[in-house]
Order: C-alpha cells, then structure tokens, then sequence
C-alpha cells in the first residue's frame, strides 16, 4: 500500500485555433486583427469578447490588456471559451465529492470502483494525521482493516456468484458490492475539462485558506500551470503561506 499526501496533476489538453478560418471571417466582415495571446486559450477568449463590438483591429492592442479589461470589469461570459482538459491523480474520494460539486464548465470521468480492482489502491492521509504519530497508527489500521475487509468480500462474493458464467461481469458484481467498506481516503483518478471561467471559480473558493486542505492542494497546482498556461487570464491571482506552513490563493477580482 502506498500513502500519498500530495496530489499531481497533467494539463494534457488545450485548445486549436484554425487561423485560416479566422483569417477568412477577417476578410469577409473587413476586419483586422492579430493578437499576441500566450496560448490559444487566450486567442479565443479575446475573439469571443471582440466580437460583442465588433471591434477587431480597435484598442487594447495586447492581449493582456484586452483580457485585463475583461477582468476588471467581470466580463466572465468571456473566459468561458477557452477550454482545457486535466488528469488528476494522487486525489482522495473525499476530493472528488467535492469537485464534482462544480458543474458550471466543468466535466468530468472519473476511475470506476466497479471495474477497476482496488486490492492494491492507494490511500491519501491528511497532513494534520500524518505529522502525528498516535493519530498516524490509528489512521493506518483502520485503512489496512478496510482493504482487507475489501479482499475478503471481494473473493466471498465471486464464489457466491458461482452461478454467473461471465467472468468480467462476476468480478464487477463482486467489486461493486465490496467498495462499499472503501474509505473516503482511498485515491482516485479523475480526468477533468473545464473552461477558463470555470477554473477561475474552483481556484478562488477551494484555494480559499478556510477550503479543505486537500482540494487547496489541488487548487494551487492548478493555478500556478494556469498562470504559465494562461498569464493574461489568470495573473491576478497569488499564491500566499499561512500560519500554519500550508497555501492559499487570492485575487482581487472575485466572481469573474
């Protein structure tokens, strides 16, 4: 068993904008425009906001002044047109019922407890249990009894399932049921598309210091491959220590 007390997370996904057809909408409406945007994220939320006005070719010549604008004057219908997609990994299932609360511009595909066999999975302990060594024992018997529970369960009900034929189908009846003694801290894997708007909404609330320690975790990554994804979106954002050693993020622009 693996214990796992920091989450990881992979952009491996981003936008492409088709300059060909860009060009030709230019053209056809009299247009110019070229934009310095650092990711193409950027590119078409700046496109989606030029359009309200029409105002190619018009003020705000950088991108980061344009999204900048965009911004300060909560314009966040915006950003919603810019889209990424992540895995993350190394996350507790109490995470994901928590993330998974996040439905405007976000979807998600998560690890399937009834297909995937978690008689090896990894578990995710919280940092305030592992600095303590009583508390960390007590965490750690109480995670091993449940995989065990789970091993047993698992090999008890595929021999109650003697009768069903189906290998693969017999295993997942099985692994269905026994999850059922799985506890929150089991880890996860969880693939994630979200749009720009979206992602500013995640990190201001579970970055927020009074957030769970966990899902802030998972917020300041977030952020700081945002802020080299996509400056002019998300440079008014911070990252700040607290007291108590952990992170947390603020930006003046609340509810973009």
């Amino acid at each position: 068993m693996k214990i796992v007390r920091e989450p990881r997370v992979y952009l491996i996904g981003r936008q492409i904008v088709d300059p060909a057809t860009v060009s030709e909408f230019l053209r056809d409406h009299e247009a110019t425009w070229e934009s310095d945007a650092a990711s193409e994220g950027e590119r078409l939320a700046e496109a989606a906001g030029r359009i309200c006005y029409m105002s190619f070719g018009k003020g705000r010549k950088s991108n980061k002044e344009y999204l900048g604008n965009i911004i300060d004057m909560q314009h966040g219908s915006v950003l919603e047109h810019a889209t990424w997609n992540f895995i993350f990994v190394g996350v507790s299932r109490s995470l994901t019922h928590e993330l998974i609360r996040h439905r405007a511009g976000f979807g998600y595909s998560q690890l399937s407890q009834r297909y995937v066999d978690e008689s090896n999975s990894d578990f995710i302990e919280p940092d305030v249990i592992a600095t303590d060594p009583d508390l960390h024992k007590v965490w750690l018997d109480s995670v091993n009894q449940a995989r065990a529970a789970y091993d047993k369960l698992v090999e008890g009900l595929i021999a109650k399932f003697h009768q069903i034929d189906n290998a693969t189908l017999k295993r997942k009846m099985a692994r269905q049921a026994a999850r059922s003694v799985l506890p929150n801290a089991t880890e996860t894997k969880i693939f994630v598309t979200a749009n720009a708007r979206a992602l500013r909404h995640f990190i201001e609330l579970r970055g927020d210091e009074h957030a769970d320690v966990e899902i802030r975790k998972l917020a300041v990554q977030v952020l700081r491959i945002m802020q080299k994804e996509s400056p002019a979106i998300f440079a008014d954002y911070s990252v700040r220590t607290l007291s108590d050693g952990t992170e947390a993020t603020h930006t003046d622009h609340r509810k973009v």
